[in-house]
């Protein structure tokens, strides 16, 4: 049974080439246009040629989200869009409009078509629909069980994608109509505010006696507040139905989320599909133990299991947990140069305060976390400092043994 692909999220071009550091097979990103990350870093025409380029170069994949519901008059722009989308090579475009399918059938039918989740596809007829309108590949619903998956995969004619990890949405696949009424936001068209995270106290002055079960603190409750998804330990399951892609939610994320996030999920069904069942079980701590180092909320298995009940919620807070401080990436060669030389290895980029004598651990596209403790740091001038405080500030760092570019600099949060 062939490795389905790791689908991950590209909200910009650093977060791409994270994303393609640490093992992902293909990623998905939004133009500046036309997607349902408005707020996203997103990338330009000449950001999204550069991005392909690279994909290409490391013979990976890249899809556009095009997965607005358009109005009448997107559609003259978006014509010229997916040509250029065609032109600059896109492995595929991710769309939820008919309209926006059938536009690209008739402009760039050469361009694979990817069903966004958006369309609640959540039955084999359905799927076969849309695949009968010339859509490569579905990316199902979220709101599906182990079982409903299993009776699809069989009957569906084509690719199918589910979503593996990341945050969920209150409302039906996404599509919610609350921040468009709260703040005229349209999520539908990528402006969400996720108002489902904000802080709500219930009243029902008509039913005297009657209360919803809830429990709240001096600044409200979050009933919308569902915990992320994280399938990692369910792969097994999954792998007996022989989806073609697992996709990994994000593009808001950091690059840090993106790297830790890919390269568990990497390690995960790489182990299973050569090693077994039996050396994955052993390695679950491990992972597990990795995701909690990013920010998150606490993890649930979403519909898998059927519809998820209150222990999916969290109704006391809508914070993150955060353990770990992303402090510094390891520079690429052609970044890593001082007075016209370059130094390989040494050179970092800060991405949060920290000081000589800190702890840090390293993470790294291949191998197991490790730690150290820093004992000089240099700016550009060559001159010593005590403190990484200003964003982005290239620094040269001793370390006991050179590491690879892309690898991640972080310490535990005080």
């Amino acid at each position: 049974m062939n490795k389905p692909e790791i689908l991950a999220p590209a909200g910009d071009l650093e977060k791409l080439r994270f994303a393609l550091a640490y093992g992902a097979d293909a990623v998905y990103a939004g133009g500046s246009a036309f997607g349902l990350r408005a707020y996203a870093g997103n990338l330009n025409t000449e950001e999204m040629r550069l991005g392909v380029e690279y994909a290409h170069r490391l013979n990976r994949k890249i899809y556009i989200t095009v997965n607005i519901f358009a109005h009448e008059d997107d559609f003259e722009s978006l014509r010229t869009y997916l040509r250029e989308l065609w032109e600059i090579g896109a492995d595929g475009i991710i769309v939820s409009d008919p309209g926006v399918i059938a536009l690209s059938g008739e402009e760039t039918p050469e361009l694979a078509v990817h069903l966004s989740t958006q369309a609640n596809c959540t039955n084999s007829s359905g799927a076969n629909f849309w695949f009968a309108q010339g859509v490569k590949r579905i990316v199902l619903a979220r709101e599906l069980t182990i079982d409903d998956l299993k009776n699809i995969r069989p009957k569906a004619g084509g690719e199918l994608e589910i979503f593996v990890h990341g945050a969920m949405c209150m409302s039906y696949s996404g599509r919610c109509l609350l921040s468009n009424y709260l703040t005229g936001r349209d999520a539908n068209r990528g402006e969400c505010t996720h108002p489902c995270r904000w802080g709500y106290a219930l009243m029902e002055e008509k039913r005297p006696g009657q209360y919803f079960p809830l429990e709240e603190d001096a600044r409200g409750s979050y009933i919308f507040n569902s915990h992320d998804l994280c399938l990692l330990p369910h792969l097994p399951l999954l792998k007996e139905i022989g989806l073609e892609s697992y996709k990994i939610e994000g593009r808001m994320k950091s690059a840090y989320y993106v790297a830790s996030t890919v390269k568990v999920y990497r390690e995960a069904i790489d182990v299973l599909w050569e090693q077994g069942e039996a050396e994955f079980r052993k390695r679950i701590p491990s992972w597990l133990a990795e995701m909690d180092k990013v920010s998150h909320r606490d993890y649930a298995a979403g519909f898998l299991f059927g519809k998820p009940g209150a222990e999916a919620h969290n109704i006391e807070t809508s914070n993150y947990i955060r353990e770990y401080s992303f402090v510094g990436r390891v520079l690429e060669e052609q970044e890593c140069s001082r007075n016209g030389k370059t130094e390989v290895g040494c050179w970092i980029e800060q991405r949060n305060n920290f000081r000589v004598g800190d702890e840090l651990e390293v993470l790294s596209p291949k191998g197991t976390p490790w730690t150290f403790q820093v004992t000089g740091l240099w700016d550009l001038n060559g001159e010593k400092i005590n403190v990484a405080r200003h964003p982005q500030q290239k620094l040269r760092i001793s370390l006991p043994v050179p590491l690879e570019p892309f690898s991640i600099l972080r310490k535990v949060r005080q």
